[in-house]
């Protein structure tokens, strides 16, 4: 009777079969394929189309299919990478090349320097470098796959974060980190025990699923029990801050360049040299130069004023560790705020002054000679404090004086201040301290176009002598002039005098006081710096998850059995988790602990062998 019924099963499943391929040869007859001999082929499966190309025809995408597969190129890691790094390689031109907004004279001096070269470079816009088109698109590129990155990340881990715990594997032996014991329960078991017996070790099962479902729920696990027949299983896992820092930190990262895109166009840095006992006014025309953002109006800044009482610097005296070095710099300025009220502050490195939203930083320092001079007839062309601009850390300075009016000619002075003045072997001179004792002036005098007259910005700071003849000191017939504070002398072709004035008090003897000194402010406004640190802040906590929170999943199964109860316990993480065995092992004999310390138990091997 058996055996019957197989032989009429064998029979129905080929003819079964039979029908099934019953149109095999024709379809490999019209396609070309093996398919009659292959039956696990369905029957309408084509190797090749017989078109004369012997191609397959695959769909044609559409402007929708196109703008989906460029939607899915442009979100994947991979391009979010190679993005951030042609970021990183395009910002390099901004620091090769000086750059509008920043340095307009180096600029014009490239330009200068380069004639042939410039229009092509500005053309690509090298000197314009963070605000081109192609750095923007670089950008904006970056920002949107980033965002459509995190999207679909975020739905998929809010997902997660709702689902059980996966079903635990059947065959917990092949994976790499198992354990198996056998537990045998207070009174043991009897193979030959009836349906009482049976019960007890099913009861004895899950009483261990139900102390490891504690046990895992403590360590900080979620937990999910899956019960089957005569096995007990509790399913386990953690780790899914992991995940959440990582979003954490691209949604930082994405919250930076927001920050920084909005910020950066309200947002201005300025520099001014304040001479002691001069003021500065917070308004655009007061600033030496200006770096403002896109939507930084004339009138948006604070009206508030600064004076630079006096500024203070030590230095190391002669014969001391490190003599002539200088510190404890700070320049003491009266501050008029924007109410009216006034109060005094300080300025040190790294210590800036708040007023409203501004921070002001000291960069620099210096001597500011007092220069007057006069033209043939005695009437004053020029007296003012002159910034002279350090060179090396004795303070010897070098500076210009550009008169372009009131003398016979356009003149040019080109000079050095020495502030502790000694004469080399070789007749130049040199400073042998940075602080004023023994000051010195020598100036070389040009004369001709200073350049000023066509409205090309010209650096006050500069001179270029192209254009200009040279009336004194080398190759000339005439010495540089020399003067130390007090002193008169000619100018050459009798066009005038020249005067170093002494700004020492009255009836002061002390040369200490005798030059000016002056110090270079930074003004700098940025109201995102907050919104920077705090975003900055969470890209580095999230970093940390993501770096240092392992994710990994844990399975305890009971199994009851004639002999006890069947445990394995198994591990399984997601990349790399050196300590995952030892976390396994860990379980294993805490839920020994917990289950009963006074009971035999019986390893097994790991791999069931």
């Amino acid at each position: 009777m058996s055996s019957s019924r197989s032989d009429k099963k064998n029979t129905n499943k080929k003819n079964s079969d039979t029908s099934a391929l019953g149109d095999v040869p024709a379809q490999a007859d019209r396609t070309g394929s093996s398919a009659a001999s292959d039956p696990l082929r369905p029957s309408d499966h084509i190797d090749y189309v017989e078109n004369g190309s012997g191609e397959i025809n695959q769909p044609k995408l559409g402007f929708v299919g196109w703008a989906r597969w460029g939607w899915r190129q442009l979100t994947s890691m991979r391009v979010a990478l190679v993005l951030l790094l042609a970021l990183a390689i395009a910002a390099i031109p901004g620091s090769i090349f000086p750059q509008r907004s920043a340095d307009p004279n180096g600029v014009l001096k490239y330009k200068a320097e380069n004639p042939d070269l410039f229009p092509v470079l500005d053309n690509l816009s090298l000197f314009d470098v963070y605000s081109s088109p192609w750095f923007s698109a670089i950008y904006l590129l970056l920002f949107i796959s980033l965002i459509g990155c995190i999207i679909p990340r975020i739905k998929h881990h809010a997902k997660a974060l709702r689902a059980q715990p996966p079903r635990t594997p059947a065959r917990l032996a092949r994976l790499d980190d198992h354990v198996a014991r056998t537990w045998v329960p207070d009174g043991g078991t009897n193979a030959d025990a009836d349906a009482d017996a049976d019960a007890d070790a099913d009861a004895a099962a899950s009483r261990a699923a139900g102390v490891a479902e504690k046990q895992l729920k403590a360590l900080g696990y979620r937990v999910a029990r899956y019960d089957r027949g005569r096995t007990r299983s509790v399913s386990a896992e953690r780790g899914y801050w992991r995940e959440t820092g990582n979003l954490v930190f691209h949604i930082a990262l994405v919250g930076v360049l927001i920050t920084v895109a909005i910020g950066g166009g309200y947002a201005y840095t300025g520099q001014k040299v304040v001479v002691e006992g001069a003021s500065f006014v917070n308004t655009l025309i007061d600033y030496n130069s200006m770096n403002r953002g896109r939507f930084v109006a004339d009138d948006s800044f604070d009206p508030y004023a600064l004076t630079l009482d006096s500024f203070d610097i030590t230095y190391e005296d002669f014969g001391q560790p490190g003599a002539g070095q200088a510190g404890n710099f700070a320049a003491n300025l009266s501050v008029r705020e924007p109410d009216g009220s006034t109060r005094e502050g300080t300025v040190k490195v790294n210590h800036p002054l708040v007023i409203g939203g501004d921070k002001i930083y000291l960069l620099g320092n210096g001597y500011a000679p007092t220069i007057t001079v006069r033209n043939a007839e005695g009437v004053k062309v020029l007296s003012q404090p002159v910034e002279f601009l350090p060179q090396d850390s004795s303070m010897t300075s070098m500076g210009v004086i550009k008169i372009p009016d009131g003398l016979s000619e356009q003149v040019g002075m080109l000079g050095f201040l020495y502030p502790t003045a000694v004469k080399l072997e070789s007749g130049a001179f040199a400073s042998a301290h940075g602080a004023l004792q023994l000051p010195l002036l020598t100036l070389d005098v040009y004369e001709g176009d200073l350049g000023i007259d066509d409205g090309t910005p010209r650096s006050v700071y500069q001179l270029d002598t192209n254009d200009l003849t040279k009336l004194t000191g080398r190759t000339t017939d005439l010495k540089s002039i020399q003067l130390q504070p007090g002193e008169t002398a000619d100018l050459p072709n009798n066009m005038g005098t020249i005067t170093f004035e002494d700004a020492s008090p009255a009836g002061a003897a002390d040369t200490l006081q005798s030059v000016k000194r002056y110090v270079s402010l930074q003004i700098h406004h940025d109201d995102s710096a907050l919104w920077v640190l705090v975003f900055a802040l969470l890209a580095l906590t999230g970093l940390g998850l993501a770096l240092f929170v392992p994710r990994r999943r844990m399975w305890v199964k009971a199994t009851a059995s004639a002999d006890g109860v069947h445990l394995e316990y198994a591990g399984l993480a997601r990349g790399d988790d050196p300590t995952l065995a030892a976390a396994v092992d860990d379980l294993a004999r805490g839920h020994e602990r917990l289950l009963d310390g006074t009971t035999p138990r019986r390893d097994i091997p790991a791999k069931g062998a």
